[in-house]
């Protein structure tokens, strides 16, 4: 017992101070093979036929195909470069973007789940695509996890009168769910490993922002057409009964809203600020305002609960 407490003060020594050589081991990533990339080609293919095509198995074991693929990832590394590169592979896939892109999806998913539009809105085209344009518009400010939870029991309320409601949530996911945060780290979190990289966190929005005015536009423009047909079509048929009467809207959890700005400004801090201090951790260097940003992330999603 005494030899082991002693150890443990050694081993830490040995993880956070790794010397720089260790690093070195490090695999390159431009090098591997495409072959390297198909566990997670597996994974994706699971995660979309899962849920319709054996939903029962993938409910209760949905973790077990994690694990496999996985496996297919680690064993492979280590049989080919050994445990240390392996290890040091592997600290710095976490601790650089899997751990800060997860911490962020907790934090917008908690705070934005926090945050309730009560009441209900008559059903109409233009009440329907104002709805998917604000949606699209403040996806790349709360995230579109976040556009997506506020606004899609509005947008459900207010169709679920209606005979043909389904093409409604399609473009919703089209809009809110994905084109819409397209301009910030924080609209779609992939482009957070970008951030995380190095890329200007605005770099989207000075780039790519007409592009995306476009595609909306004209996806708008489609749902409007689209809409104003199908009411058309069910004017003529007998009106079901509206199970949600119209009523006013209510914002609550506006405290969450205040929570976003803290989250949005943890990233621009970590991105702004360069104080020098760092640590190492198997070869892999975490700086203190990203480790920083991190905590931000954990704290948030405390207070948001």
């Amino acid at each position: 017992m005494i030899r082991m407490a002693r150890a443990i003060p050694a081993l830490l020594g040995m993880l956070l101070f790794t010397t720089p050589a260790f690093a070195a081991d490090a695999i390159d990533g431009a090098k591997l093979s495409l072959l390297w990339a198909l566990p997670f080609a597996g994974m994706l293919l699971s995660i979309a036929t899962g849920p319709v095509l054996y939903p029962h198995l993938w409910e209760h074991h949905y973790g077990k195909f994690a694990a496999f693929w996985a496996a297919l990832i680690v064993i492979p590394l280590l049989l080919t470069t050994g445990a240390m590169t392996t290890a040091a592979t592997l600290t710095h896939t976490a601790l650089l973007e899997y751990i800060p892109f997860i911490l962020l999806l907790l934090a917008l998913f908690t705070t934005a789940g926090g945050i309730y539009l009560e009441g209900n809105l008559r059903d109409s085209p233009y009440t329907n695509t104002a709805l998917l344009a604000f949606g699209t518009v403040i996806a790349s400010i709360v995230g579109t996890t976040g556009a997506s939870m506020i606004l899609i029991r509005p947008l459900i309320r207010a169709n679920d009168g209606r005979k043909y409601n389904v093409h409604v949530v399609i473009f919703f996911i089209f809009l809110v769910s994905n084109i819409g945060g397209s301009l910030t780290p924080l609209g779609d979190p992939p482009l957070f490993i970008g951030f995380l990289k190095g890329v200007d966190f605005f770099w989207t929005t000075a780039n790519i922002f007409p592009e995306t005015l476009l595609v909306a536009g004209i996806m708008l423009s489609v749902f409007c057409a689209l809409d104003v047909c199908l009411h058309r079509r069910e004017g003529k048929l007998p009106r079901k009964a509206d199970p949600t009467p119209d009523a006013p809207l209510r914002l609550h959890g506006k405290i969450n809203l205040l929570l976003i700005a803290v989250i949005i400004g943890a990233i621009l801090m970590s991105a702004s600020w360069k104080p020098g201090i760092a640590f190492t951790v198997l070869g892999t260097t975490v700086e203190l305002p990203s480790l920083l940003r991190d905590l931000i992330f954990v704290a948030v999603t405390i207070a948001s609960i």
